[in-house]
């Protein structure tokens, strides 16, 4: 298959996957049984397209969908809406183009305070842009007053490193270490190694499963590895897909939901219970809840390089237009096909033994 059409598959599948979790992005409220229970409401189980909307909800308070949801439910969705999860993409992109594969931890929070506006940031992030602000350097900007080193956030930050070094897990985790430790340490970082491991496993792997076992490899021990493997243990167990989330499920008190190992157990589940099949995958990921906008996005972004954009379902794609909204500055309204393109040429440059045509 053509590089093109795996790195283009994983900027659309980032971006609907992120669309369709959107809606219900609040795992204190979205459980996985309000979530069905919402689908059912709507007669949209099993889940095949973005998230319909109720009129009127049949009862409000209950099915609160996210103040964006207008923009991005089916059949009302023109172009993809603006969010962290694509904003630190587009973000990585420029960090790469413009510093090389060479840049510093240093260069990335210098960038985002040129390039991010600070309202557009959360929990570590925001405490790490903070800290530049304040003067403090890298890593002391993820060490200060930091209570969320641990959670998602530079997993979402790490597809750009997997898709620019296609077949190549170990270069693709060292980058996303580089970029994860301005604002993340312990497992948050790991979390962002893993996802960019699996990503770039993806463009030579048969399947889902052989490249988060080669993910695997990549990772340091821990708790994430613990959780991906063990959630993978559970599906070639042959246990439910339910089951199996239930079993991984955040432990009382010790983590938000926000928190990194819990979300890899559901970016897990919904890759390997999705059976290579992109609409399925993403799907059951945004069902297991939680960070739902944030899993849907790193699953479809799996899913996206192994199948290729021309293999994503046109009901994922087409309702996004090309375009992506972005807080970055300058890149608001850009074509996600340029995007695409600008990322082949550093991914080409990593993957001589791709070639031009994959």
């Amino acid at each position: 298959m053509d590089l093109l059409d795996r790195v283009y598959g994983g900027w659309l599948g980032r971006i609907a996957g992120n669309m369709l979790g959107k809606p219900v992005e609040n795992g204190d409220h979205w459980t996985r049984d309000r979530i069905d229970r919402y689908l059912r409401r709507a007669n949209a189980l099993p889940l095949d397209d973005y998230l319909p909307a109720l009129h009127p909800p049949p009862d409000p308070v209950e099915f609160e969908l996210r103040p964006e949801w207008p923009l991005c439910v089916r059949g009302q969705i023109r172009g993809s809406c603006r969010d962290d999860d694509v904003d630190y993409a587009v973000l990585g992109l420029e960090l790469l183009e413009r510093y090389g594969f060479g840049f510093t931890t240093a260069q990335v929070g210098e960038l985002w305070l040129e390039r991010l506006p600070y309202l557009q940031t959360f929990t570590a992030e925001r405490v790490a842009y903070r800290n530049l602000v304040d003067g403090l350097a890298p890593p002391a900007t993820a060490t200060t007053g930091n209570p969320y080193q641990d959670w998602i956030g530079a997993l979402i930050r790490a597809d750009i490193h997997g898709w620019v070094c296609p077949g190549d897990p170990v270069s693709a985790a060292g980058l996303a270490r580089r970029d994860a430790l301005v604002s993340h340490t312990g497992a948050g970082a790991d979390g962002a190694m893993w996802a960019a491991a699996l990503i770039a496993a993806a463009f030579t792997a048969s399947s889902a499963r052989e490249a988060l076992f080669t993910s695997l490899t990549v990772l340091p021990s821990g708790a994430v590895r613990e959780v991906v493997a063990r959630t993978a243990e559970l599906h070639d167990k042959g246990v439910p897909w339910a089951q199996a989330l239930a079993e991984t499920a955040p432990e009382p008190g010790r983590h938000h939901w926000i928190h990194v190992v819990p979300n890899a157990a559901v970016i897990t589940a919904g890759l390997l219970y999705g059976e290579g099949d992109f609409t399925r995958t993403i799907a059951l990921t945004v069902r297991g809840g939680l960070d739902t906008d944030s899993n849907g996005a790193t699953a479809g972004s799996v899913a996206g390089v192994l199948c290729g954009a021309p293999h994503i379902p046109p009901q994922w794609t087409e309702p996004l237009q090309d375009t992506v909204r972005s807080a970055v500055f300058g890149y608001d309204g850009s074509r996600i096909s340029a995007l695409a393109s600008r990322t082949l040429r550093l991914a080409r440059s990593t993957a001589p033994r791709l070639g031009s045509g994959g």
